[in-house]
Protein backbone atom coordinates (compact mmCIF):
# COMPACT_ATOMS: atom_id res chain seq x y z
CA UNK A 1 0.00 0.00 0.00
CA UNK A 2 1.21 3.49 -0.90
CA UNK A 3 -0.13 6.54 0.93
CA UNK A 4 0.64 10.09 -0.12
CA UNK A 5 -0.13 12.82 2.35
CA UNK A 6 0.30 16.57 2.78
CA UNK A 7 0.31 17.55 6.42
CA UNK A 8 1.11 20.47 8.67
CA UNK A 9 1.88 19.23 12.16
CA UNK A 10 -1.15 17.08 13.08
CA UNK A 11 -3.41 18.60 10.40
CA UNK A 12 -3.90 16.46 7.30
CA UNK A 13 -4.43 18.67 4.25
CA UNK A 14 -4.80 15.89 1.68
CA UNK A 15 -4.34 12.11 1.64
CA UNK A 16 -4.81 9.24 -0.80
CA UNK A 17 -3.83 5.56 -0.79
CA UNK A 18 -3.60 2.78 -3.37
CA UNK A 19 -1.96 -0.60 -3.65
CA UNK A 20 0.40 0.21 -6.56
CA UNK A 21 0.06 3.89 -7.49
CA UNK A 22 -1.38 6.96 -5.86
CA UNK A 23 -1.53 10.70 -6.38
CA UNK A 24 -2.70 13.97 -4.88
CA UNK A 25 -4.34 16.61 -7.04
CA UNK A 26 -4.99 20.02 -5.53
CA UNK A 27 -6.72 22.72 -7.58
CA UNK A 28 -7.12 25.49 -5.01
CA UNK A 29 -4.41 25.26 -2.38
CA UNK A 30 -1.43 27.50 -1.68
CA UNK A 31 1.31 25.78 0.24
CA UNK A 32 1.86 27.11 3.76
CA UNK A 33 5.00 27.27 5.86
CA UNK A 34 5.37 23.99 7.71
CA UNK A 35 3.69 21.86 5.04
CA UNK A 36 5.31 18.44 4.66
CA UNK A 37 4.77 15.82 1.97
CA UNK A 38 4.80 12.29 3.31
CA UNK A 39 4.95 8.96 1.53
CA UNK A 40 4.14 5.85 3.56
CA UNK A 41 4.57 2.22 2.47
CA UNK A 42 3.30 -0.88 4.24
CA UNK A 43 6.18 -3.12 3.17
CA UNK A 44 9.80 -1.99 3.23
CA UNK A 45 12.54 -1.72 2.16
CA UNK A 46 11.05 -1.06 -1.25
CA UNK A 47 11.64 0.70 -4.55
CA UNK A 48 9.18 3.51 -5.26
CA UNK A 49 8.82 6.15 -7.95
CA UNK A 50 8.12 9.55 -6.40
CA UNK A 51 7.38 13.03 -7.73
CA UNK A 52 6.46 15.70 -5.19
CA UNK A 53 6.10 18.56 -7.66
CA UNK A 54 5.70 19.03 -11.40
CA UNK A 55 8.98 20.99 -11.50
CA UNK A 56 11.03 18.10 -10.06
CA UNK A 57 11.57 15.06 -12.27
CA UNK A 58 10.35 11.68 -10.97
CA UNK A 59 12.89 9.69 -8.98
CA UNK A 60 13.16 5.95 -8.42
CA UNK A 61 14.20 5.70 -4.78
CA UNK A 62 14.92 2.85 -2.39
CA UNK A 63 13.02 3.46 0.84
CA UNK A 64 14.40 1.79 3.96
CA UNK A 65 11.76 3.16 6.36
CA UNK A 66 7.99 2.93 6.40
CA UNK A 67 7.67 6.69 5.87
CA UNK A 68 9.58 9.32 3.94
CA UNK A 69 9.11 13.07 4.32
CA UNK A 70 9.83 15.95 1.99
CA UNK A 71 9.28 19.40 3.56
CA UNK A 72 7.84 21.93 1.14
CA UNK A 73 10.66 24.37 0.40
CA UNK A 74 9.94 27.99 1.31
CA UNK A 75 13.34 29.37 2.26
CA UNK A 76 14.48 31.61 -0.60
CA UNK A 77 18.10 30.54 -0.14
CA UNK A 78 17.24 26.84 -0.30
CA UNK A 79 15.04 27.38 -3.35
CA UNK A 80 17.99 28.74 -5.34
CA UNK A 81 19.08 25.21 -6.26
CA UNK A 82 15.67 24.32 -7.71
CA UNK A 83 13.46 25.51 -10.53
CA UNK A 84 11.68 28.70 -9.41
CA UNK A 85 8.44 26.92 -10.35
CA UNK A 86 8.54 24.45 -7.45
CA UNK A 87 5.65 24.55 -4.99
CA UNK A 88 4.17 27.70 -6.54
CA UNK A 89 0.58 28.55 -7.44
CA UNK A 90 -2.64 26.89 -6.29
CA UNK A 91 -2.67 23.80 -8.51
CA UNK A 92 -0.45 20.86 -7.61
CA UNK A 93 -0.02 17.25 -8.69
CA UNK A 94 2.00 14.75 -6.68
CA UNK A 95 2.35 11.05 -7.34
CA UNK A 96 3.98 7.82 -6.18
CA UNK A 97 3.97 4.42 -7.85
CA UNK A 98 5.71 1.07 -7.77
CA UNK A 99 8.24 0.23 -10.50
CA UNK A 100 7.84 -2.76 -12.76
CA UNK A 101 10.17 -5.75 -12.63
CA UNK A 102 11.50 -4.71 -16.03
CA UNK A 103 12.41 -1.25 -14.73
CA UNK A 104 14.30 -2.72 -11.78
CA UNK A 105 16.14 -5.18 -14.01
CA UNK A 106 17.24 -2.51 -16.48
CA UNK A 107 20.77 -1.14 -16.43
CA UNK A 108 20.51 2.51 -15.43
CA UNK A 109 22.16 5.40 -13.61
CA UNK A 110 21.80 4.18 -10.04
CA UNK A 111 23.07 7.46 -8.57
CA UNK A 112 20.28 9.67 -9.87
CA UNK A 113 17.83 11.11 -7.34
CA UNK A 114 16.29 14.53 -7.93
CA UNK A 115 14.45 14.15 -4.60
CA UNK A 116 17.59 13.77 -2.50
CA UNK A 117 17.85 16.15 0.45
CA UNK A 118 20.75 17.62 2.36
CA UNK A 119 20.21 15.26 5.27
CA UNK A 120 19.77 11.50 4.92
CA UNK A 121 16.01 10.90 4.55
CA UNK A 122 16.32 7.10 4.21
CA UNK A 123 15.40 7.28 0.51
CA UNK A 124 18.38 6.32 -1.62
CA UNK A 125 20.62 7.15 -3.41
CA UNK A 126 21.81 9.91 -1.08
CA UNK A 127 24.77 12.26 -1.55
CA UNK A 128 26.81 13.61 1.34
CA UNK A 129 30.14 15.41 1.60
CA UNK A 130 32.64 16.64 4.15
CA UNK A 131 32.34 20.18 2.77
CA UNK A 132 29.72 22.27 0.95
CA UNK A 133 30.75 25.80 0.02
CA UNK A 134 29.40 28.31 2.57
CA UNK A 135 26.57 25.88 3.41
CA UNK A 136 24.95 27.36 0.29
CA UNK A 137 22.21 25.22 -1.27
CA UNK A 138 23.57 25.85 -4.77
CA UNK A 139 26.70 23.95 -3.69
CA UNK A 140 25.14 21.08 -1.72
CA UNK A 141 26.26 17.50 -2.40
CA UNK A 142 22.69 16.56 -3.43
CA UNK A 143 23.06 18.74 -6.53
CA UNK A 144 25.55 16.24 -7.96
CA UNK A 145 22.86 13.55 -8.37
CA UNK A 146 19.82 15.63 -9.37
CA UNK A 147 20.19 14.84 -13.08
CA UNK A 148 20.84 18.45 -14.20
CA UNK A 149 23.87 18.55 -16.51
CA UNK A 150 24.16 22.34 -17.08
CA UNK A 151 27.75 23.21 -16.19
CA UNK A 152 28.85 26.35 -18.04
CA UNK A 153 28.01 28.67 -15.15
CA UNK A 154 27.84 28.39 -11.36
CA UNK A 155 25.33 29.30 -8.69
CA UNK A 156 21.52 29.15 -8.84
CA UNK A 157 19.43 26.73 -10.92
CA UNK A 158 20.10 25.30 -13.41
CA UNK A 159 23.80 25.61 -12.57
CA UNK A 160 23.79 24.16 -9.06
CA UNK A 161 26.78 21.94 -8.28
CA UNK A 162 28.80 20.43 -5.47
CA UNK A 163 31.24 23.11 -4.34
CA UNK A 164 34.24 22.26 -2.15
CA UNK A 165 35.19 25.69 -0.73
CA UNK A 166 38.80 25.13 -1.88
CA UNK A 167 39.22 22.17 0.50
CA UNK A 168 42.06 19.92 -0.62
CA UNK A 169 40.62 16.99 1.34
CA UNK A 170 37.10 17.33 -0.10
CA UNK A 171 35.16 14.08 -0.47
CA UNK A 172 31.67 13.24 -1.71
CA UNK A 173 29.89 9.93 -1.12
CA UNK A 174 26.90 8.50 -2.97
CA UNK A 175 25.19 5.96 -0.71
CA UNK A 176 22.93 3.53 -2.57
CA UNK A 177 21.35 2.14 0.60
CA UNK A 178 21.85 -1.46 -0.63
CA UNK A 179 24.28 -3.56 -2.67
CA UNK A 180 24.42 -2.71 -6.38
CA UNK A 181 26.65 -3.79 -9.27
CA UNK A 182 28.38 -0.97 -11.18
CA UNK A 183 30.14 -1.22 -14.54
CA UNK A 184 30.54 2.43 -15.58
CA UNK A 185 30.96 5.86 -14.00
CA UNK A 186 30.47 9.29 -15.54
CA UNK A 187 31.48 12.70 -14.24
CA UNK A 188 30.37 16.15 -15.35
CA UNK A 189 32.84 18.69 -14.03
CA UNK A 190 31.67 22.26 -13.66
CA UNK A 191 33.13 24.27 -16.51
CA UNK A 192 32.48 27.95 -15.88
CA UNK A 193 35.92 28.80 -17.27
CA UNK A 194 37.98 30.83 -16.50
CA UNK A 195 36.19 31.23 -13.15
CA UNK A 196 36.49 27.48 -12.62
CA UNK A 197 39.39 25.10 -12.50
CA UNK A 198 39.04 21.32 -12.85
CA UNK A 199 40.49 18.09 -11.51
CA UNK A 200 43.04 16.12 -13.49
CA UNK A 201 42.64 13.03 -11.33
CA UNK A 202 39.88 11.71 -9.08
CA UNK A 203 40.10 8.64 -6.87
CA UNK A 204 36.98 6.51 -6.52
CA UNK A 205 36.51 4.32 -3.46
CA UNK A 206 33.99 1.48 -3.13
CA UNK A 207 32.49 -0.12 -0.04
CA UNK A 208 34.81 -3.14 -0.21
CA UNK A 209 37.84 -0.86 0.08
CA UNK A 210 38.79 -1.04 -3.59
CA UNK A 211 39.97 2.20 -5.21
CA UNK A 212 40.27 3.40 -8.78
CA UNK A 213 42.05 6.48 -10.16
CA UNK A 214 40.28 8.33 -12.97
CA UNK A 215 42.11 10.74 -15.26
CA UNK A 216 39.79 13.70 -15.89
CA UNK A 217 39.96 16.70 -18.22
CA UNK A 218 38.34 20.10 -18.63
CA UNK A 219 35.82 18.90 -21.23
CA UNK A 220 32.26 20.09 -20.71
CA UNK A 221 30.53 16.86 -21.68
CA UNK A 222 30.11 13.76 -19.54
CA UNK A 223 33.38 11.93 -19.00
CA UNK A 224 32.69 8.18 -19.07
CA UNK A 225 34.82 5.53 -17.39
CA UNK A 226 34.33 1.82 -17.96
CA UNK A 227 35.09 -0.28 -14.89
CA UNK A 228 35.17 -3.97 -14.11
CA UNK A 229 31.77 -4.87 -12.63
CA UNK A 230 31.95 -4.30 -8.88
CA UNK A 231 29.47 -4.88 -6.09
CA UNK A 232 29.26 -1.99 -3.65
CA UNK A 233 26.98 0.00 -1.37
CA UNK A 234 28.55 3.37 -2.17
CA UNK A 235 30.97 5.30 -4.33
CA UNK A 236 33.19 7.97 -2.85
CA UNK A 237 35.20 10.57 -4.78
CA UNK A 238 38.33 11.63 -2.91
CA UNK A 239 41.96 12.72 -3.42
CA UNK A 240 40.85 15.29 -5.97
CA UNK A 241 43.89 16.65 -7.79
CA UNK A 242 43.35 20.15 -9.15
CA UNK A 243 44.82 21.37 -12.41
CA UNK A 244 47.69 23.83 -12.02
CA UNK A 245 45.99 27.06 -13.03
CA UNK A 246 45.02 30.35 -11.42
CA UNK A 247 41.44 29.44 -10.51
CA UNK A 248 40.90 27.94 -7.03
CA UNK A 249 37.38 26.70 -7.87
CA UNK A 250 37.00 23.16 -9.20
CA UNK A 251 33.52 21.73 -8.70
CA UNK A 252 31.31 18.79 -9.63
CA UNK A 253 28.08 19.22 -11.56
CA UNK A 254 27.08 15.55 -11.75
CA UNK A 255 28.20 12.03 -10.93
CA UNK A 256 26.53 9.07 -12.62
CA UNK A 257 26.97 5.42 -11.65
CA UNK A 258 25.67 2.92 -14.19
CA UNK A 259 24.83 -0.65 -13.36
CA UNK A 260 22.16 -3.04 -12.17
CA UNK A 261 20.52 -4.23 -9.00
CA UNK A 262 21.87 -7.31 -7.23
CA UNK A 263 19.51 -10.14 -8.11
CA UNK A 264 18.24 -12.35 -5.33
CA UNK A 265 18.37 -16.12 -5.73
Amino acid sequence: MLTLKIKNDAHIIAERSHQTQTYLALKDYTYQAGDVIELAITSFPAFVWIQVDEAIEPSLVYMTNATWEYPVIFDDLLRLAYSPKIFTGKKHYLRAWLPTREELATRRNLARNAHDQKEDSQAYPHASANVETRNDSTFFARNAIDGVLANEDHGPYPYQSWGINQRKDAEITIDFGREVILDQLALVLRGDYPHDSYWTQVTVEFSGGQTLDLATTNQLDQQFFEIEPIQTTFVKLKDLIKNEDESPFPALTQIEAYGVEVTKD
